[in-house]
């Protein structure tokens, strides 16, 4: 496995990402704990989770399932760099009372506190906030973040789903209070969706920010979604995202000419997609989610995958980004 610093910071992550949303509502307990250690085994020491992961009544089960793993010894917590998420409603199922969810000192005082106990642990490395909040003044935001670091509950902070200019936004805003402001930004980024090199990337890169892609193969896309249907295996991608987007005509011939690309030099599709965003310029590691142990295998692959001039140029043919911006809509 290799590793890089997390943007700015001294913290050393690996380059891959373990993601957990899968942890409870598809992967059951025992088999997400198997994918945890068979990660640790394979030197994966990043993992990242949210609050309201396991979803409706079940929110927070994901962190119960990370937190018993936890709990076995071994070493695992302390060997494990753990990111978990703030934001979203986390009031008992069907409640509407207010303060339950979003930004404010108080809520963020309330989700990490909650994050802690299902965890079962007191101190949390990256904390994220899952998108941006815009009733919420960033000073409210860092007063509440520097208490926590105060009291060792977390070290770091970061964002998810934010634009450019929301980090700018977040880290002037530190900069003034003298806090140490964002560390890293989570955002949808893969070679179809390359919307993030527009601004969230030369944001990130301008304030030290280690960009984390989600979604790094577009809900399995880039997976080699054609090979698997025409060998009848197409899984979870023959729908939902994938299926809506193999409906347009020009994308299913850009799909086609990856899979033909990746064929022609023996590789795999989805370590191609997983390899490239790691030669993207701030990118910390993309988040894989595997649901099984054997996924976890595959996902491996692309950090020995080194990616040619000559494949890297193909590739671009087939999914040219959109540029930074202002040159992307600007002369």
């Amino acid at each position: 496995m290799e590793y890089t610093q997390l943007g700015r910071t001294g913290l050393k992550v690996s380059r891959l990402v373990l993601g957990t949303m899968n942890f409870g509502p598809v992967t059951d307990e025992g088999d997400s704990h198997a994918i945890m250690d068979a990660a640790l085994a394979a030197g994966v020491n990043f993992f990242d989770t949210a609050n309201v992961y396991g979803w409706g009544e079940n929110k927070g089960r994901t962190e119960e399932i990370v937190g018993s793993w936890f709990a076995k010894g071994g070493g695992r917590r302390d060997r494990t760099v753990l990111a978990t998420k703030v934001y979203g409603n986390m009031a008992p199922d069907g409640e509407t009372w207010p303060n339950h969810d979003k930004l404010s000192a108080l809520n963020i005082r309330r989700a990490v506190e909650g994050s802690l106990k299902r965890l079962g642990t007191d101190y949390i490395d990256l904390y994220q906030f899952h998108h941006v909040d815009r009733s919420t003044p960033w000073d409210e935001i860092w007063q509440a973040i520097d208490v926590l670091v105060t009291q060792g509950k977390i070290l770091y902070a970061g964002s998810s789903n934010f634009a450019g200019w929301h980090i700018a936004q977040a880290n002037e805003a530190a900069r003034r209070r003298g806090s140490l402001g964002l560390t890293s930004e989570q955002c949808l980024y893969n070679l179809v969706e390359r919307r993030a090199e527009m601004e969230v990337v030369p944001a990130a890169e301008a304030y030290g920010l280690g960009v984390i892609p989600w979604s790094p193969l577009n809900g399995g896309l880039l997976g080699g979604v054609l090979r698997k249907q025409r060998e009848g295996g197409a899984g979870r991608s023959a729908g939902g995202r994938a299926a809506d987007a193999l409906a347009d005509p020009v994308l299913r011939g850009k799909i086609e000419a990856y899979e033909d690309l990746c064929d022609k030099h023996g590789l795999e599709p989805g370590d191609v997609g997983l390899a490239w965003l790691l030669t993207r310029p701030a990118v910390t590691g993309p988040i894989v989610g595997p649901r099984t142990a054997g996924q976890l295998d595959s996902a491996l692959r692309a950090v020995e995958l080194e990616l040619s001039a000559d494949f890297l140029a193909s590739l671009e043919e087939i999914f040219p980004g959109t540029g930074p911006s202002p040159e992307a809509f600007a002369w």
